[in-house]
């Protein structure tokens, strides 16, 4: 699951809707439902003004990720 993803589950669960998000963080609706449906990839500082409107830290939705080991020769 993307991190728009998550924060869609996240808000659906919460009883918050994109049309809130949307006002108070000044990203277009259209803009953040594709991003909240995983067609788009949000930027850092989208991330951070959701998660702020939120009220949960920018680690809420982040998970980890280790880079794959390249095979040499």
């Amino acid at each position: 699951m993307c991190v728009g993803q998550k924060i869609k589950k996240y808000i659906n669960d919460n009883g918050i809707s994109q049309t809130h998000i949307s006002n108070k963080t000044m990203i277009p609706l259209p803009k953040l439902n594709l991003a909240l449906n995983g067609n788009r990839k949000l930027t850092f500082e989208e991330y951070e003004l959701i998660c702020g409107v939120l009220n949960v830290n920018t680690d809420k939705f982040l998970e980890p990720k280790i880079p794959e080991e390249q095979q040499s020769g």
